[in-house]
């Protein structure tokens, strides 16, 4: 009875354990759900960081002029005469004299140095810098960028460029025959620059600030106009157009425009996107965004292929007959094939994936569908932007 009554024991707990199983997989498939749900409500959320730029923090670009010595053989001839009046008026600054006649150099190249200056770079900081032939050089591969200021927009020093120049490329060659790897009349000096000059803190002493989106959409700026006036609970941003939003800085962040920038830059929303259509008919590409709808249109796609093969027959008389004479019979081989394809009717409001899916049942190839989205906007069916790169 003892064992009989243990058996009915395990027999419950048995029964038990199975229920509980199967609600600790409910449990696991609801919070699965759950967690999917969120996930896909939040997936198109984007900081406005990615959104947007302060005005007035932008990058600088900085451009200057500057002599590569050092090159075997391989740098500007004796025509171009930019270089060699370059050294000569270089050597007269280092207090040497010289006459530009007597001055015969092909290991020197004149080059173009080219930089971008962040914005609240330091001086003392180092950029990367662009060196490009702007002679006739063969190559510059090997060669060090003698000290070349670089000016910005303003006619203001504020780098100082020096440096060996890494191309990654070669260029050799004969009278018979020449190798070249990649582009050797251009290439970088890695932290090539130093900065002598600062550019002014724009956000120093401001009360207010304004935000440039990097696509203007009025659906976007009230968005961000919202996201930010629940953040701080107050009317802090206004936007007057869908390109920018203004800020008041709040009292709490007064002296604190550090932290108030960054805590806008983590704030997230969901961008809205206009409906475009992207064909390129070169390579076959379509790229369609998720807001793309259609109007309820009928579409059928096929081909006619018509194949031509003349086939003549020559008929000729039997070997040494007297009579008849060599005729050309012309035989046609014709044959026309129409694919049989069916008519798909897309209803009104058809997303892009009921789009895809009907196409794909009709079997249409990447140019095919081209046709079909040009021929759909052209009936004023497709709501979209279609554009053709």
């Amino acid at each position: 009875m003892a064992i009989e009554h243990s058996g009915q024991n395990l027999a419950v707990l048995s029964d038990e354990w199975i229920k509980g199983s199967h609600i600790m997989k409910n449990c696991i498939t609801i919070i699965l759900c759950i967690f999917c749900m969120v996930v896909a409500n939040t997936a198109h959320a984007v900081r406005i960081k990615d959104l947007a730029s302060f005005e007035g923090v932008r990058d600088n670009q900085l451009m200057g002029y500057g002599l590569v010595v050092g090159l075997n053989s391989t740098g500007d001839s004796d025509q171009a005469k930019i270089q060699t009046q370059s050294v000569v008026n270089m050597l007269e600054r280092m207090g040497i004299t010289t006459n530009i006649n007597d001055i015969k150099i092909k290991n020197v190249a004149a080059v173009m140095v080219t930089a971008t200056l962040p914005p609240f770079a330091k001086q003392g900081n180092r950029l990367d810098v662009l060196v490009s032939s702007i002679g006739d050089a063969k190559s510059i591969a090997g060669g060090t960028l003698i000290m070349a200021p670089l000016k910005g927009a303003d006619n203001q020093v504020y780098a100082v460029a020096q440096g060996s120049i890494l191309t990654d490329s070669f260029a050799f060659g004969g009278q018979g025959a020449t190798a070249q790897k990649n582009h050797p009349t251009a290439g970088r000096v890695p932290n090539g620059a130093l900065i002598e000059r600062e550019l002014p803190n724009t956000l120093t002493g401001k009360s207010a600030l304004n935000l440039n989106l990097n696509v203007a959409d009025f659906t976007t700026a009230s968005r961000i106009v919202t996201a930010i006036n629940d953040m701080f609970k107050s009317t802090v941003a206004f936007s007057s157009d869908p390109g920018s939003v203004t800020l008041t800085i709040p009292e709490p962040y007064a002296n604190r425009t550090v932290e108030f920038v960054a805590a806008l830059e983590r704030l997230e929303i969901k961008p809205d996107i206009q409906a475009k259509v992207v064909l390129n008919e070169r390579t076959g590409t379509i790229v369609m965004g998720e807001s793309v709808r259609i109007a309820t249109v009928a579409i059928t796609h096929g081909s006619l292929s018509l194949v031509i093969k003349e086939a003549p027959q020559v008929s000729q008389p039997s070997p040494f007959s007297k009579t008849g004479e060599t005729a050309v019979i012309p035989r046609t081989d014709l044959k026309i094939t129409e694919e049989n394809r069916r008519l798909m009717v897309m209803p009104e409001g058809a997303s892009i994936g009921d789009v895809v899916r009907a196409l794909n049942l009709l079997g249409v190839t990447p140019r095919d569908l081209i046709s079909i989205l040009q021929a759909v906007k052209a009936a004023g069916a497709l709501q979209a932007e279609l554009t053709i790169i």
